[in-house]
């Protein structure tokens, strides 16, 4: 009984689908000290199987049934989709309805097999084959695989909603950000991901960009407190806020971050947010970065060179603490073909690793020859998408990422 109530939190304690089936097999097989196991998935007309999770095989086993295709649901395998009650099998060679197994596979001669559902719905076979003491499955082994089963189908259905969830939950996240738009003559892409950590996969994270009417790129990445709804509402309300301000008033970076401050706090109650506004405007023949932070991860600007360099400098405090205290602009020089990152704290921020090696972290993968060095001069989604699949996080914040790149000429001059 205690095995058994071990094997059902060990399977009820996961929420990723794949780890679940592969956890249930595991389970199974020690409750009954089998030397193999399988979980058969149905297929959505229930007539076959659409995943077969074996578990049990030496690397030599794998390697010799390398080629062979799963099984397709016939013969044993078929009475148990069809009949969906336990069978026990001494002799699977001899039996009426064995098929045999394919070249490679090893020899099995005992057979457990036992449906899975809950509320009526069969979501596919467990089978365990060949007890380690040689004797065959008795009444007391079907009995215990039988009430995993039921364990064991809850955690399927709680699996399969929690997916369907978290795809919900990206899906509406993505109709709350932008798609950016032409930003000739600067380049521009993002890439947005979502937590992966149960209960965080909603978020605040969130980036725009767009022309302004004095020739100058906006650029902006911002993060609102949480991993909610409230989170998500909160962010899109700041996002149109800001994006109004913008046009509206064609001041230092840091005055509209003031003037989104008061808003918020005068029209919202939104959670306390951190955001990076910066303006890439023209400098002459060529282009400079004029930026403020409100308590946000300064830009990294990636040279054509490859060079990367961090516009460490004095943050303010993030919008909604304190109204009354400024926040200062900086400026920094960019050269032709430099690349402006802007990021979250999902990007880089990791609970066992401290905040300058994430930053670190996220440099070299910029400058690295075999990862995001070589895709500096490659189109930018594709840069941006290296960054986040190579990101240092653990995934329990989501993440955001925004770059421009500059021209490789002057302004008034539109051919890069």
């Amino acid at each position: 009984m205690q095995a058994l109530l071990d094997a059902v939190l060990a399977v009820s304690r996961e929420l990723e689908l794949p780890v679940v089936l592969r956890q249930i097999v595991s389970a199974a097989m020690q409750l009954v000290n089998a030397r193999y196991g399988a979980l058969g998935v149905f297929n959505e007309d229930r007539v076959g199987l659409e995943d077969f999770i074996p578990r049990g095989l030496s690397d030599t086993e794998y390697e010799d049934l390398a080629g062979v295709h799963p099984p397709h649901g016939r013969g044993l395998l078929a009475h148990l989709i069809e009949k969906h009650e336990p069978l026990r099998v001494d002799d699977i060679p001899h039996h009426a309805d064995a098929v045999g197994f394919p070249a490679g596979h090893p020899p099995m001669r005992t057979l457990l097999g036992v449906a899975i559902g809950v509320h009526g719905r069969i979501y596919g076979n467990l089978y365990l084959t060949d007890r380690r003491d040689g004797q065959p499955f008795d009444e007391q082994d079907a009995a215990v695989v039988t009430a995993l089963a039921g364990a064991a189908g809850i955690a399927i259905e709680n699996a399969r909603l929690y997916q369907q969830v978290r795809t919900s939950a990206e899906q509406f996240q993505r109709l709350l950000l932008p798609t950016l738009p032409d930003l000739a003559p600067f380049k521009a892409a993002a890439v947005y991901r979502a937590a992966t950590a149960p209960g965080h996969h909603l978020g605040g994270d969130w980036y725009d960009a767009l022309l302004l009417p004095d020739g100058a790129c906006a650029a902006i990445i911002g993060d609102v407190v949480g991993h909610d709804l409230t989170a998500a509402a909160a962010m899109a309300q700041v996002r149109n806020m800001l994006r109004a301000l913008l046009y509206d008033r064609l001041s230092p970076p840091s005055l509209v971050l003031d003037r989104l401050d008061d808003t918020l706090h005068s029209i919202t109650e939104a959670p306390v947010t951190t955001a990076c506004l910066a303006r890439i405007e023209p400098d002459g023949d060529g282009w400079r970065l004029h930026w403020s932070t409100a308590g946000h991860l300064p830009p990294l600007v990636i040279g054509a060179d490859s060079r990367t360099r961090y516009l460490q400098a004095e943050p303010g405090v993030p919008l909604g603490v304190d109204t009354r205290l400024p926040r200062p602009d900086h400026t920094h020089p960019l050269a032709p073909g430099d690349t402006v990152l802007l990021f979250t704290d999902g990007l880089v921020e990791h609970p066992e690793h401290a905040l300058d090696a994430g930053l670190g972290m996220l440099a070299a993968t910029a400058t690295a020859t075999a990862t995001a060095a070589a895709h500096a001069g490659l189109p930018l989604d594709e840069f941006c998408r290296t960054l986040a699949d190579q990101n240092p996080s653990d995934g329990h914040d989501d993440l955001a990422l925004l770059a421009v790149r500059i021209p490789r000429t002057g302004p008034g001059n539109h051919q890069d």
